[in-house]
């Protein structure tokens, strides 16, 4: 091939030209691999007015792979031939040997190259797994997952569960991970590589991260007080003799022979509500009462230990998972080890397995297996972007969300019998059905019933002090990833700002999150973590999922996003995993979404009833965030120029070229 003096033009990678051919300031293949120059800065840029081959296709065209094409970037300069700090590249049109080129010159590309070159990477294969595990299984395992499944027809909603993992949950939690990985970016700035118009999404999942996380921790703090209260030969929450004990306190686990009648309270539940929330000293959400010193100190404790497990980034949150979330796995064998041997369990696991069949016609049972599964593996909350945005490029997420969406589905299965073997042994003891010692749902399963047991098995400091540990791991990787997504989002959009300053932005978000829970630590904050649990999460993420399939499956196209997943895997994904991203995925969240919307649960803890205004003021929280997504629109119309039509069309269409690495190489994806 005749050499070309010039130095953007464009080379086939498909060229014979030998090594010994190459002269200084030019580059060459050896050995079929692209050779690069140190001189000499290479992009691929997508050819733009071709037709993308087939997979079998092998024209001479200078195809490395799917749509892309080799093309030798120019020299910076400033648009008059005068070399500058601003990267040029050259975008080109090829089809032969030859090529026509355009120079564009400007700060955004060289910005782009740097950030990512710049991008750290998980130190470890290992740690992102962790970490994505970590997220996944989280408390919603141990005490939402056991619940539901009795609730709904034991063994027999494993059926609809299982269903509704495979047809939607686990495409979704793999289109993230694929999306977050080929695009190497946050929530927010991801949209513009996508679909631009849809960028209201990004700020409205920064929304609802932050909801979590002012209630989220707050249930963490409470685990730590009970940690904290474990360290002593007798458990506070086993005796009747305490301060705040009433006179319904019944301890039916003492010698004497004593009974359990309908106003009993147990001593565990006297201490979560008397001692540990107070909640005695609130009216409810409109007379919350003061803030409880004892959990705002354990709620500092915690962020102390966020911070400094997430402000260098996955580096060191990598590695803090390397406990975080092995060790409630070692601690949920012990438990489950131990609760087999108690008298009674059988009671527990019988109820907890056995079918009822009638229940699989009744739709509520279908709605709960679906948000279940939905809300176990966790997308739409930002978190497996950005996680999978510090991959390696041709890392194989596909079999990385079939690993982790398994683990995740069989740790909430196994934890079932952690519970209800525990929960038979206490049916054994009052003398009753696992029906009347099962109605503790949330927290109430773990900090009244599961607690109550474990005061009351031999070595009951021992029990406590690694059970509330283990709640206490399982909290804390979730809030490291929902945390990290905000990071990671913000960071992304605004690199020119936070960039550089990435510890003293995440010490402001934490604060943030910290002054945002002290609603949450009053003396009537359980009503608030419960309002905010149901309504500022729920509706809202489920929303923000089905506009996000929807845009990348339907605006940004199925076949583009599939050619993307080829582009890092090698593969196209198989019809299975297209039919779920254009269909089913989208109407197994519409389902979710008008079944909660049409019925809106009524909302109940303890004693106390939610008046009807706060189902008005819980809507006003979940639509705080959604919002965000219509507002965008609005603005990404008004900014953009041309006629309404021209304005639609613009937005819908990537407006940012994606950075793909092949080796020293950098591709434009547009």
């Amino acid at each position: 091939m005749e050499k070309k003096a010039t130095s953007n033009e464009t080379e086939p990678l498909t060229s014979k030209k030998d090594v010994s051919d190459c002269n200084e300031g030019e580059d060459c293949k050896e050995n079929g691999l692209l050779a690069r120059n140190p001189k000499s800065a290479l992009r691929l840029v997508e050819d733009g007015n071709k037709v993308h081959p087939s997979q079998g296709d092998k024209g001479e065209a200078a195809q490395i792979s799917n749509g892309y094409s080799g093309v030798q970037s120019s020299v910076p300069c400033n648009g008059m031939g005068e070399v500058e700090d601003a990267q040029c590249t050259a975008p080109a049109a090829t089809t032969t040997a030859t090529t026509t080129t355009s120079t564009t010159c400007g700060a955004e590309g060289q910005q782009q190259l740097m950030e990512l070159e710049d991008r750290e990477t998980w130190s470890k294969k290992i740690d992102f797994l962790l970490s994505v595990i970590g997220y996944a299984v989280d408390l919603g395992n141990v005490w939402r997952f056991p619940y539901i499944c009795y609730q709904n027809g034991g063994g027999a909603f494993l059926i609809p569960y299982t269903i509704m993992a495979i047809f939607g949950g686990i495409p979704l939690f793999y289109m993230e991970l694929a999306l977050g990985q080929y695009h190497r970016n946050g929530c927010i700035s991801i949209w513009r590589k996508i679909c631009p118009i849809f960028k209201g999404i990004g700020f409205a999942i920064c929304v609802i991260d932050l909801y979590v996380a002012s209630y989220y921790n707050t249930i963490m703090a409470w685990a730590f007080y009970y940690l904290v209260s474990s360290f002593t030969t007798q458990l506070p929450w086993t005796s009747c003799t305490n301060a705040w004990n009433t006179g319904n306190c019944t301890d039916y686990f003492s010698k004497d022979n004593v009974s359990w009648s309908l106003h009993s309270i147990s001593p565990a539940e006297e201490f979560y509500t008397r001692q540990v929330l107070q909640v005695h000293r609130s009216n409810g959400l409109d007379d919350l009462g003061g803030i409880s010193w004892q959990l705002t100190l354990c709620l500092l404790l915690i962020f102390t230990i966020v911070y400094f497990s997430i402000w260098k980034g996955v580096k060191t949150s990598g590695k803090v998972v390397w406990v975080t979330a092995t060790f409630p796995y070692i601690i949920l064998f012990i438990l489950l080890v131990r609760g087999a041997t108690l008298p009674g369990a059988w009671r527990g696991v019988l109820y907890y397995l056995k079918p009822d069949w009638q229940k699989l016609l009744a739709t509520e049972v279908w709605v709960d297996a679906a948000a279940q599964i939905f809300f176990s593996l966790g997308p739409g909350f930002g978190v497996l972007l950005a996680y999978a945005s510090y991959n390696k490029f041709h890392n194989n997420c596909y079999q990385d969300a079939l690993v982790t969406s398994t683990v995740n589905c069989v740790t909430s299965f196994v934890s079932g019998f952690v519970i209800f073997t525990v929960l038979g042994y206490m049916a054994e003891m009052r003398n009753e059905d696992v029906s009347e010692v099962a109605k503790d749902t949330g927290p109430s399963l773990l900090f009244i019933t599961y607690a109550e047991a474990i005061a009351n098995m031999p070595a009951s400091t021992f029990f406590a002090i690694i059970f509330f540990l283990m709640l206490l791991t399982l909290g804390l990787d979730s809030t490291f990833a929902g945390l990290e997504g905000v990071i990671t989002g913000v960071l992304d959009e605004f690199p020119h700002v936070w960039s550089k300053r990435r510890e003293l932005f995440v010490l402001g978000l934490t604060i943030i999150c910290f002054l945002g829970s002290l609603a949450t630590l009053t003396f009537g904050g359980a009503y608030v973590v419960k309002l905010f649990e149901e309504y500022a999460t729920g509706p809202a993420v489920l929303t923000v999922v089905f506009l996000e399939a929807v845009a990348v499956a339907w605006f940004y196209g199925v076949t583009q996003f599939s050619n993307d997943v080829k582009e890092m895997l090698g593969f196209i994904p198989g019809w299975y995993w297209r039919v779920c991203w254009v269909a089913i995925s989208p109407i197994f969240l519409l389902f979710v979404t008008c079944s909660f919307l049409s019925n809106p649960p009524e909302l109940r803890l303890f004693d106390y009833n939610y008046p009807y205004w706060t189902t008005v003021v819980g809507y006003c929280i979940g639509t705080s965030s959604i919002i965000c997504i219509p507002i965008y629109m609005v603005y990404q119309l008004i900014i953009t120029p041309g006629t309404l039509k021209e304005r639609i069309l613009k937005s819908i269409t990537p407006e940012t070229a994606t950075e793909i690495p092949f080796g020293d190489i950098r591709m434009n994806a547009v």
